[in-house]
């Protein structure tokens, strides 16, 4: 899916160690519910280990910004229990 760059809304912005992965499980979860997105700002060292310097960000298409700041806020209030629960295939509401 090919979509203009000024049509792409950050709803993820972060610099720093372990920022790649929690950018791309976001990405992830966002996707899973059916909202497309990118990760950017991979700015790499030439060396056998590949690590971001600089600013990560998850980007979605614009019209779908607020649905994927929501799921976003969802997931951030639901903290790392719910997602092992999802992973197991439990629901925190049961």
């Amino acid at each position: 899916m090919e979509i203009p760059q000024e049509e792409l809304a950050t709803v993820f912005r972060s610099a720093g160690s372990g920022k790649e992965t929690e950018a791309q499980l976001l990405r992830g979860m966002l996707e899973a519910n059916g909202v497309p997105a990118f990760v950017t700002g991979f700015e790499t060292m030439p060396s056998p280990y590949r690590y971001p310097l600089g600013e990560v960000c998850v980007q979605v298409p614009e019209n779908l910004r607020l649905q994927a700041e929501s799921l976003i806020a969802e997931a951030q209030a639901a903290g790392p229990a719910a997602a092992e629960d999802a992973v197991r295939g439990e629901s925190s509401a049961t």
